[in-house]
């Protein structure tokens, strides 16, 4: 009877929920996906030492507060992800601003990105998620 109770509470709650509350609930599918705030974290704390030793594109960070850069991915990964996360850096055109960033860098920090999220053990529908999502940044980031 509990059960009933339950199926037909949550099933009444979504047939009243506004849909921007229903775009919000599968919004967090992918958040939740990537292990929320903690998996995100592992996801970053695996990216940046690839990116740093990665010769393709190692010397685009040369002078960067790489700390300060963790954090703002962090942030942006969760809000790109549906997360409750506020992302508190730049735009991507003016921190990337200067920068003339080619098509093969571009593409050299998505496959960092893809092996640390291999290394946190996100399974690969989730990874395509998220890089779909970040996707759109090419046209912003790429200059060159």
């Amino acid at each position: 009877m509990k059960r009933l109770f339950l199926k037909v509470t949550c099933s009444a709650l979504l047939a009243v929920a506004s849909p921007l509350v229903l775009a919000q609930v599968a919004d967090d599918a992918l958040f939740v996906g990537l292990g929320g705030k903690p998996g995100i974290h592992r996801i970053v704390s695996g990216l940046i030492p690839l990116v740093l030793a990665d010769k393709r594109i190692n010397e685009t960070f040369d002078g960067i507060d790489i700390k300060k850069l963790a954090l703002r991915l962090e942030e942006q990964f969760c809000v790109v992800a549906g997360g409750p996360c506020v992302y508190k850096g730049k735009d991507m055109a003016e921190s990337h601003d200067g920068m003339n960033v080619t098509h093969a860098q571009f593409n050299a920090l998505v496959e960092d990105l893809q092996l640390a999220m291999e290394q946190a053990s996100v399974p690969s529908r989730v990874q395509n998620r998220l890089l779909a999502r970040l996707a759109p940044m090419h046209r912003t980031i790429v200059t060159k």
